[in-house]
């Protein structure tokens, strides 16, 4: 069965609107877990504008919650992840005036730091992936950089679908991109800018394993609530 995981950095993002500690993201990482899904995914940015360090350390020492955390290479964000020892790290790019993450790693930029951390959290047993664009290069580096996984950044194509556009140039490329990754053993992931429509796409591609989503679940469970929101991605990925 492919997994689902479940960010919800937005949950704290509604939270800091008021300055009070209400929705609790520990309360929600709970909740998302006892709905169906197989972790919860929460950002700890250089910026702290949603998920904080309380929120890191009150839900990593939970154990019953499976936790992906999503950190840039700064060096401080790297001891916090140490520190509380999530279950999985995604390591991102991150831009301080960014909306939300806009691309993948540049792996050949950051190689010698890259190397340098994973090799931290392999000493530390914790699975630790990558989030790059989908193209051959970068998955053979993330290999060669000794990841466990890489992470699809799956916003083009989810653009393109929304718009009603041709997306089978980008699709063919992320179906390159997982077969070439699963020969070389690595856990393929996919994540960003995912609704059903796109979801429903991509989880035809069987080497894809895991499936990162956030905005949109927090968003459609505005309406329909997360229980079912979450119900009807289990159904659409394990179809």
């Amino acid at each position: 069965m492919k997994k689902l995981g479940v960010n919800i950095d937005h949950v704290a993002t509604i939270r800091n609107a008021r300055g009070s500690n209400h929705p609790n993201p520990l309360l929600i990482a709970k909740h998302v877990s006892k709905c169906g899904a197989d972790s919860v995914t929460i950002h700890l940015r250089e910026d702290r504008r949603h998920i904080n360090d309380q929120d890191v350390l009150e839900i990593c020492k939970d154990r019953k919650i499976i936790t992906n955390l999503e950190i840039s290479l700064n060096d401080e964000i790297v001891k916090i992840a140490l520190k509380n020892k999530p279950n999985y790290i995604c390591i991102v790019p991150e831009k301080r005036k960014e909306i939300t993450t806009e691309g993948g790693l540049n792996l050949n930029k950051n190689r010698t730091k890259i190397k340098k951390v994973i090799s931290l959290f392999n000493k530390a047993n914790i699975r630790t992936s990558l989030f790059i664009d989908p193209n051959l290069k970068d998955i053979q580096s993330a290999k060669e950089l000794n990841a466990d996984c890489v992470e699809i950044h799956t916003g083009k194509i989810s653009d393109l679908i929304k718009k009603n556009k041709d997306y089978k140039k980008e699709l063919i490329k992320i179906k390159k991109c997982s077969k070439f990754g699963k020969n070389f053993g690595l856990e393929i992931h996919a994540g960003h800018g995912l609704d059903y429509k796109t979801t429903a796409i991509l989880t035809k591609i069987k080497e894809i394993t895991e499936f990162n989503i956030g905005h949109f679940i927090i968003g459609e469970s505005v309406t329909h609530g997360l229980k079912k929101t979450i119900k009807s991605f289990r159904k659409i990925i394990n179809k």
